[in-house]
């Protein structure tokens, strides 16, 4: 699936967000009806029956099932590198994408352990996107074509995407993301990301400071917002969940950075992301109150900010346990046991 390109992209891109298709209530009402005369007390599973009507929601059946999830990681860098955001130079987002194909990382355990598939998109990473502290990241062909590229995410198949990243210096750029969007202070925002120092963390907030205040645009304009301050990897993630959308898949939304993605999409039109469950809340101090101006709930909070989808796995091994209690747990007629209208 591939976005059209006119003279506007950004209007190809608005007019998808304006036509996504919304939740199959048929379904929902189906596993309700389903769960009711399932052997536990009603509402004993919590949030795991939450996730089953989620779910059925947006895959638009009943039962709903997770046979082919898969996490996505994009990979992007960054010209803010330079500016000494980070405690690692640029250089290991390629070394990362290589432990990645090798099987070395921590989302490649993750991916095992839970029988998930895993796909890498190396989004040019010898060119990086320019210092948005002087210039912006795309200009509108580009931005547009990248979010593209990330619909690409789902080609071959999935029923459930889990979204992640990899990039030195991207939560710097989630950052000034989250400062656009949503104001106060720089501080509001910055954290230790990859464990800066103290004089590291002072660059950062200087960095985003100076980015955001040269990009000078509307806070209403998350597009803009995007093709000023973004990277590739967060355009890309964008243009992954809205074709996620268009074919009916649910999303697990990673961490910090992913959900950049997430509060851009939700700036254009906050329904745009219904159809995303947020993983976790990232140890970065700033993740909670971005959930919170999303009005999400993230299923688990484990101190994490790893990035490359980690969070999104391991929620996805919930997920994949809600669907199979659901569609496997035997009724109170068929396994003789007596509910609580049995006299």
């Amino acid at each position: 699936m591939s976005a059209s390109v006119t003279a506007l992209p950004f209007e190809d891109i608005r007019d998808l967000i304006r036509s996504l298709p919304g939740p199959v209530t048929e379904a929902v009402d189906a596993v309700r009806a389903r769960d009711a005369t399932l052997t536990k007390p009603a509402g004993s599973l919590g949030r795991l029956e939450e996730i089953v009507e989620w779910l059925a929601a947006w895959q638009g059946k009943a039962p709903p099932a997770v046979n082919r999830p898969l996490v996505a990681i994009f990979a992007g860098n960054h010209g803010i590198a330079e500016q000494g955001v980070s405690a690692f130079p640029a250089s290991v987002t390629q070394q990362m994408v290589e432990n990645f194909s090798a099987g070395g990382a921590a989302i490649n355990q993750l991916c095992t352990a839970n029988n998930l598939g895993l796909k890498v998109f190396d989004l040019a990473l010898d060119l990086p996107t320019p210092d948005i502290t002087s210039k912006d990241a795309f200009d509108e062909k580009t931005c547009a074509a990248t979010m593209a590229f990330g619909m690409e995410a789902i080609a071959g198949g999935t029923d459930l995407l889990c979204i992640g990243e990899m990039g030195i210096a991207n939560t710097t750029v989630a950052a000034a993301i989250f400062y656009a969007l949503y104001g106060g202070r720089p501080e509001d925002w910055v954290g230790i990301g990859t464990g800066v120092d103290a004089a590291g963390l002072q660059r950062k907030t200087d960095a985003v400071r100076r980015a955001v205040g040269r990009a000078s645009v509307s806070k209403s304009n998350g597009l803009e917002v995007l093709r000023r301050l973004g990277g590739r990897e967060i355009a890309a993630m964008c243009g992954a969940m809205l074709a996620a959308r268009v074919e009916r898949i649910p999303v697990i939304v990673d961490g910090f950075v992913a959900t950049a993605s997430a509060a851009i999409l939700h700036s254009v039109s906050p329904a745009s992301i219904d159809h995303c469950l947020f993983s976790h809340i990232s140890d970065e101090q700033a993740h909670a109150a971005v959930l919170e101006r999303l009005g999400k709930k993230a299923l688990l909070d484990l101190n994490m900010r790893l990035g490359e989808g980690s969070g999104a796995a391991i929620a996805a091994s919930i997920v994949k346990s809600a669907a199979a209690v659901h569609s496997g747990m035997a009724t109170f007629d068929q396994a003789g046991v007596s509910d609580k209208n049995d006299n």
